[in-house]
């Protein structure tokens, strides 16, 4: 099991990692979320511990982006607020657990094993309009067809999947594929709609990637 802790303060980052490690997990770090974006990217991981106070980007954001981008993924948040709209505002933003700091290690390390518990009955395919979409195996398949995708290809597909009938801008997109709409360029994302659409193409999907103008693009069944 591999877990990433997102932490922009050094020693607590550490503690946790080293923590972590005792209890048998492969553990990365990042210190803000754009890294851990960027990680997340690169590797497969089960579970996240997110701190919520950190430069730039929130826990409470960046917990929403690894929700969307990482199927399955458990998420702790630590925070040092204790108010109820705090916790609200995690839980909204798709964290399954949170911890009021300080807390005890033995505790998180608890909740972490109930949330491999209840991930391991967490579905593995997605469904839409007849497309079948492999959570873990990165394929689609349309009746006897099937096909392999990329990381990236497959990161897209599934959020215009989860989101399916809705228009997802560029910027948005860009932000949670690929972790920022700032320095790249946003062609990218009508690059990768053109891979999926050959690809979709290529095992007659019952699916379809519709361009909305100006704005972004929307995943929809054939016929609609």
């Amino acid at each position: 099991m591999r877990v990433l802790v997102v932490d922009d303060e050094a020693e607590m980052a550490a503690l946790l990692a080293r923590g972590l490690i005792g209890e048998g997990y492969d553990v990365d770090v990042a210190s803000d979320g754009i890294q851990a974006i960027t990680l997340a990217g690169e590797q497969r991981y089960d579970l996240a511990v997110l701190d919520v106070t950190m430069p730039g980007m929130s826990g409470f954001e960046l917990c929403r982006r690894l929700r969307d981008r990482v199927h399955g993924i458990g998420i702790i948040l630590l925070t040092a607020r204790d108010a109820v709209d705090d916790r609200v505002r995690g839980l909204d933003a798709g964290a399954d657990d949170y911890l009021t700091k300080p807390f005890a290690f033995a505790e998180l390390a608890a909740r972490l094993r109930a949330l491999r518990r209840r991930e391991a009955y967490a579905p593995t395919e997605l469904e839409i309009g007849g497309l079948a979409i492999d959570l873990a195996g990165q394929r689609m398949t349309a009746g006897d067809r099937e096909t392999r995708l990329s990381r990236t290809e497959f990161d897209l597909l599934r959020l215009l999947a989860v989101h399916a009938g809705e228009v997802l801008p560029r910027a948005d997109i860009l932000e949670t594929i690929w972790g920022s709409a700032s320095y790249i360029d946003p062609n990218i994302v009508d690059q990768y709609v053109s891979y999926l659409r050959k690809k979709l193409d290529a095992i007659a999907a019952p699916v379809k990637i519709v361009t909305a103008r100006g704005v972004g693009f929307r995943l929809t069944t054939a016929s609609a």
